[in-house]
């Protein structure tokens, strides 16, 4: 890239993200600390960040529309965060990015809910698996998600657990807001008489709540428990609580709890609760959603598995209270596949409702196939409106997860559906609508690492990713193009490196698929084809997890540490391998390798850094770093090492290179910055940065520094780099820069931009002070 286009690109991001915030534009979570600063530096100039762009990803569950004020919608996602749709740059808004890093435990929603009085208030719920040790909390905004007040909660919540798609499970009374109520997955239905502030559970449905051991037997945690809640009445802001409620229980809750029936209904406002007899064709099933028509009718899908994309048998009904009409049904011995039901969404009233039906467990695109069903007669006839239709976007999985498709309000012929992301159509009315992948700003994505090349690439940013492979960076506001083959590796990959003298050449490993065993790949054309190693390290299968990674020293060569095991080294793109002499490292409960890396003035020189692997060195080993002069061959371990270290997991570290300088390394080892500049030989920690504990004296809540990066200097620095820390400075995490080779720090984010925590780390070697980090399960953000 050179200066003009640095220019041109700096002057589109400007404009691109300016909504996108920073400095002290805008207040976060209430109760968050300020920016800090240590040492003399002229502070760094406020930071802007902004989304580098992949196009959408991840899995949104749930999307929910105000019911009478246009435009009005929240985006809820199981692991990185939620958003707000802004209707004039057309484009989603994270709600979320002031969280800080104790907060990534509630980095995903499992249910919002909007007043229908007051389109400024949003409530939500977090915590993202169902865990008896620690329970949920209710984020409470009356600025649409511009500032949040915290209430912690009295049971556990699932955003990332089976199940964690069934409808809305937190709602509020239309007539009266300041009730609420949550249908929790494990201890019954909830309600709240102050907008959210105190909860007391309804025991007139129920008083029981499941105990660890009822929980676990439920499979991978998919507890079901109560769920959703509806409130029978058209009107809204009378005053008085509506009386007429229903809710649904799932068959694990009811079997402990000694309910029999699968819905519930009250008419005395939760006084008492009467059980609703359901069809004798859905004994037993989950109820992903209902909803409740302006005429009065509910229409419920019932399907036999949990889900996400849960598989059938499956039935859609009609109840007008007493009588039940069955409108469509999917039996796996007719179809041959098990497809389920998920979102439902209803339109219009009598004879003419309008219902979209989303199809869960149905994948690809062929004629026939069942992915959103439109019905303009109230379930009399259907048509598809997804399936062989035109789609336009980045991303083409429109199909399989289906599981929660929206009518505008104030459109019918507007329809929304999610399932990798979410799509639209402005035509439903049409005989092949046709539909929009609508992911700009969304970018709910797992980063695995990152690594920025050098100035001569063509590229800008390695992304290794969970779910999608690896991807090459091309531009940072525009999608890549260039990535691994999807049939290479099933799904993660979790490192990559260049040769810094060929950036040309790239190398990846990840998981790899089935029916192919080779664990990594490489391209000698910047990403744009790639090859599979011909073979794998001799002990890369069953230890290939998120720590394993590799070192490229020149096309070619190859250094290699899975998890567990010793590195081996290729110098013929992997077809062969052979062992390095560095020690065995032996299984422990965390996932541990060593961390490599490629010294890249001088590519002979390979660092290798055990972390230790456990917090106790009892357990573990002790921690060592070792140096290689021969391209990863044989390694010698550094004496002085071990003394200003500690033992820690392999997940905490970070090693950066210098790559202006030879012999210039940098350890974030969980606790302290370590840095040498003769190889490894010498070190020195710098008393920088330091953990914060909590209850536990074992381990710390909040690490002291976990990631570490370099990039290029600014104009005047006293060091040839830039030198970017994740921890905690002055008892205050985030991230940290330094121009000065670690005399001075400043701070480098806000509290607006945390991210639930960030973690691979990478800086750019062409423009001073752009850092590149993964925000926890958002993506990747870059600063500017």
């Amino acid at each position: 890239m050179n200066k003009k286009q640095i220019i041109a690109l700096t002057s589109v991001l400007a404009a691109l993200v300016a909504g996108c915030g920073g400095g002290s534009e805008s207040a976060g979570v209430a109760g968050t600390t300020s920016a800090s600063k240590m040492g003399g530096a002229a502070p760094v100039k406020a930071t802007r960040w902004a989304s580098v762009k992949f196009g959408g990803g991840g899995y949104v569950p749930g999307v929910i529309y105000h019911p009478t004020s246009p435009d009005v919608m929240y985006a809820r996602t199981d692991i990185g965060g939620a958003y707000r749709w802004d209707a004039p740059t057309k484009a989603w808004v994270a709600i979320t990015d002031m969280f800080g890093i104790t907060d990534s435990f509630h980095h995903g929603s499992e249910t919002m809910a909007l007043d229908p009085n007051d389109d400024k208030r949003v409530y939500m719920s977090t915590g993202m698996y169902v865990d008896v040790t620690r329970n949920a909390r209710l984020y409470i905004s009356t600025d649409r998600g511009d500032n949040w007040q915290r209430v912690d909660l009295p049971f556990p919540a699932g955003s990332n657990a089976p199940g964690r798609a069934i409808g809305e499970r937190l709602m509020v009374d239309p007539n009266k807001p300041s009730i609420l109520y949550y249908a929790t997955r494990t201890s019954g239905l909830w309600k709240s008489g102050d907008y959210g502030q105190t909860w007391n559970q309804v025991q007139s449905l129920a008083s029981y709540t499941m105990n660890k051991a009822q929980i676990d037997a439920v499979q991978f945690g998919g507890v079901v428990g109560v769920h959703q809640v509806i409130f029978d009445t058209n009107t809204k802001g009378t005053g008085n609580a509506t009386q007429t409620i229903y809710t649904a229980v799932g068959k694990d809750y009811a079997a402990v709890a000694g309910l029999s029936h699968s819905m519930y209904k009250t008419t005395d406002g939760g006084a008492t609760w009467s059980g609703v007899a359901t069809p004798a064709d859905v004994a037993g099933f989950t109820i992903p959603h209902m909803v409740r028509n302006k005429d009065g009718m509910m229409y419920v899908a019932f399907t036999k598995e949990t889900g996400p994309g849960a598989g059938g048998a499956s039935r859609l009904y009609k109840f007008d209270g007493s009588n039940w009409t069955l409108l469509k049904k999917y039996n796996p011995e007719t179809w041959g596949v098990n497809f389920g039901m998920g979102g439902l969404s209803v339109s219009g009233t009598g004879a003419t409702t309008r219902i979209a039906l989303g199809v869960t467990n149905s994948w690809g695109n062929w004629e026939g196939q069942p992915v959103v069903q439109l019905s303009d007669n109230a379930g009399a006839t259907w048509r598809e409106i997804s399936a062989m239709a035109p789609h336009s976007g980045t991303f083409d999985g429109w199909s399989g997860w289906v599981d929660d498709v929206e009518i505008d309000p104030n459109n019918p012929e507007h329809i929304l559906h999610v399932s990798g992301g979410v799509w639209e159509t402005w035509n439903a009315s049409a005989a092949k609508p046709t539909w929009t992948f609508v992911p700009a700003g969304m970018e709910e994505t797992a980063t695995m690492a990152l690594m920025a090349p050098p100035p001569s690439a063509n590229y800008t940013l390695l992304r290794s990713m969970g779910d999608t492979g690896t991807h090459i960076q091309e531009e940072l506001t525009k999608a890549p193009t260039r990535m691994t083959p999807r049939n290479f590796f099933s799904g993660n990959t979790y490192f990559s490196d260049m040769a810094w003298s060929d950036p040309a050449y790239i190398a990846t490993i990840g998981k790899p698929v089935s029916n192919n065993p080779a664990a990594g790949a490489y391209s000698t054309d910047s990403g744009v084809t790639w090859t599979r190693f011909a073979t794998n390290h001799p002990d890369a299968t069953g230890n290939m997890t998120g720590v394993s990674n590799i070192a490229v020293t020149k096309p070619g060569h190859i250094v290699w540490a899975p998890s567990h095991a010793v590195p081996a080294y290729t110098t013929d793109n992997g077809k062969t391998w052979t062992y390095t002499n560095l020690p065995a490292l032996k299984r422990l409960g965390p996932d541990r390798s060593y961390r490599l890396a490629a010294d890249r003035k001088n590519p002979n020189k390979v660092y290798a850094y055990n972390a230790g692997g456990v917090w106790f060195e009892q357990w573990g080993s002790k921690p060592s770093f070792y140096t290689s002069t021969d391209g990863g061959r044989t390694f010698t371990l550094s004496a002085t090492f071990a003394a200003q270290t500690w033992n820690t997991e392999t997940q905490y570290t970070s090693i950066a290179v210098n790559p202006n300088a030879e012999g210039d390394i940098w350890i974030a080892d969980g606790r302290s910055i370590l840095h040498s500049v003769d190889s490894g030989a010498s070190w020195t920690r710098l008393n920088v940065t330091a953990p914060i504990f909590g209850q536990s004296t074992w381990w710390p809540d909040v690490y002291g520094a976990t990631s570490i990066a370099l990039g290029k200097a600014p104009v005047g620095a006293t060091y040839s780099a830039s030198v970017y820390v994740v921890g905690v400075v002055n008892g205050v995490w985030g991230v940290y820069r330094s121009d000065d080779a670690g005399a001075n720090w400043t701070r480098f984010n806000d509290d607006k931009h945390q991210y639930a925590g960030m973690g691979a780390l990478a800086a750019d070697h062409r423009v001073p002070g752009r850092l590149y980090a993964g925000a926890s399960g958002r993506g990747v953000v870059f600063s500017y």
